[in-house]
């Protein structure tokens, strides 16, 4: 796509509606603090230009949430960045946003000749009449004032002559946006560019934004065409969360627009990773690992020539570096794994090996991967010393674990452990297994002043048409003092997985403290 010289220099504006149209997601909805957090993180630290941040007349629960922001926003400036949607209904959306200190109304008038009849059951003049209504009463309590057209993709496809008519009654209102959203994400790159270039050369002097949803998968390539045809303003949202299959991402569309069109854009995308963590974990909504920009797997080379390329001449490496967003690039190990794939990992953890070793670490590495067996970083130290007989990650050895539940019973646990080859045995109950190690575990290395990190995530996973004697395996999110680390355990007993999961953990961070010269936390290791 060849663009004007003209297009390169233009900033383009990114609203975005992840508190509002982002909240529309099935099972997604925010509590008023969450909402805060995430205007505060949108504005302030990935500097995006606008957020729309509910519906009026919801709840009282999502006017607490707005007022909050708006008393945050006006303290930091960012009063007039803060939009709600409001509807045609005179005075009650205005007085709602009003009571919140808003100053920004989006105003929702019908963009389809349909949807006015068969909706509201009104003619495009009596809907007009409606519109200005409320425009002239938001006007008059000093609301800026911006217009969404909804159903506009189909309006201007279907009833092109209600949608010119409409933009003849209300182009000379106090509106500062007009919003042309693709309401149910049926265009196409083609489409978009046709229809809003038509607007932005009928009305020259009006300001659009395009609102896309994602429902054929062609948001992102729908805004490149829409800012082609003279848009200067975009809505999105984190992780591409929405209505149906949601709007267009955030992280997608920034970078796209820098890096394929030279546009000139106020975000700052090192915190893309950052704030798309906190809606994943806000929203209950997972980003998928192969997500563009923030999935936790798209900075991962797996095939062992691709890690050779980058060894030698960085042959694999593009402009969409990770470094970029405040990421790392990773090289998986598994059955692709070459010797470059390996050198990378060992290179992170700081470790050497000869020649020699190398052949046999890797070696099972591939046998480890060819039975469909996740390898992480974390794990690659015992792979080596099991490989190697080293012990120097060995500190605490399970010797015998014994679990006992029932229905409607706490669950008891007999352990027994050796650390630093002294043996101990403990007992706990808790509400399930795992919660009963816990316990009995955390009362072993108290003697060692060691506790165990907060869980942050805990995942069981079987292959995919699995059987009920398939291997379980575990993956164990830990929250160390702020840093996040992953461990993994697989056994036949989903409740084992996870105590092999834990004594990893254990081992990993026993042998950190012992080797770390300003550690004193450790000096007991010998013995209680």
């Amino acid at each position: 796509m060849t663009l004007p010289s003209d297009f390169r220099t233009r900033h383009i504006q990114l609203m975005d509606t992840t508190l509002r149209d982002g909240e529309q997601t099935q099972g997604v909805a925010f509590t008023p603090m969450e909402k805060v957090s995430i205007a505060k993180a949108l504005l302030q630290c990935l500097r995006v230009d606008r957020i729309e941040v509910a519906s009026a007349r919801v709840s009282e629960g999502e006017k607490d949430a707005v007022t909050r922001i708006n008393q945050w926003a006006r303290q930091e400036g960012f009063a007039d960045r803060v939009e709600v949607l409001g509807f045609v209904d005179h005075t009650r959306s205005v007085d709602w946003i009003k009571a919140t200190g808003g100053q920004v109304i989006n105003l929702l008038a019908k963009g389809s000749e349909k949807h006015c009849r068969e909706q509201l059951g009104k003619t495009l003049e009596q809907h007009c009449a409606d519109v200005k209504q409320t425009i002239a009463y938001a006007h008059e309590q000093g609301l800026k004032i911006n217009l969404y057209l909804e159903d506009w993709s189909n309006g201007y496809q279907d009833s092109r002559d209600y949608v010119f008519g409409l933009m003849q009654h209300l182009q000379d209102s106090p509106i500062g946006h007009f919003m042309l959203p693709d309401t149910l994400g049926v265009m196409a790159p083609d489409e978009v560019y046709a229809s809003l270039a038509d607007m932005c050369q009928r009305y020259p002097q009006l300001h659009f934004d395009f609102h896309p949803h994602n429902d054929y998968g062609l948001a992102t390539a729908n805004v490149m065409a829409a800012v082609r045809a003279g848009v200067s303003s975009i809505h999105c949202t984190i992780n591409c969360l929405g209505e149906r299959a949601g709007n267009a991402s955030l992280a997608e569309v920034a970078v796209v627009l820098r890096d394929k069109m030279g546009m000139a854009l106020a975000i700052d995308e090192s915190h893309l990773t950052q704030i798309s963590d906190m809606v994943e974990n806000f929203s209950g909504k997972r980003v998928a690992a192969n997500a563009p920009i923030v999935g936790a797997d798209v900075f991962t080379q797996t095939a062992g020539i691709h890690a050779d390329g980058d060894h030698k001449a960085g042959l694999y490496k593009t402009r969409l570096g990770p470094e970029r967003f405040s990421r790392i690039r990773h090289y998986a190990l598994g059955k692709m794994s070459g010797k470059a794939s390996l050198k990378k990992n060992l290179e992170r953890l700081e470790l050497d090996l000869s020649e020699d070793d190398q052949k046999k670490v890797l070696a099972r590495i591939v046998s480890i991967g060819d039975a469909k067996q996740t390898i992480t970083l974390d794990d690659l130290p015992f792979i080596i010393a099991d490989v190697l007989e080293s012990k120097n990650y060995q500190h605490i050895d399970l010797l015998a674990c014994s679990i006992s539940s029932g229905l409607d019973l706490q669950s008891t646990v007999s352990l027994r452990v050796e650390v630093k080859g002294d043996k101990h045995q403990a007992t706990g109950a808790g509400s399930g297994g795992f919660d009963a190690f816990i316990e009995a575990m955390g009362k072993i290395m108290a003697h060692y002043d060691y506790t165990l990190p907060t869980l942050a995530d805990y995942e069981i996973r079987i292959p995919k048409g699995g059987h009920t004697d398939a291997l379980t395996e575990c993956i164990i999110t830990w929250d160390c003092n702020g840093e996040l680390r992953k461990t993994r355990g697989v056994h036949v007993n989903q409740v084992f997985s996870g105590i092999l999961a834990t004594i990893k953990l254990i081992n990993m961070q026993l042998h950190e403290m012992t080797n770390s010269p300003s550690s004193m936390a450790m000096r007991r290791l010998s013995g209680p």
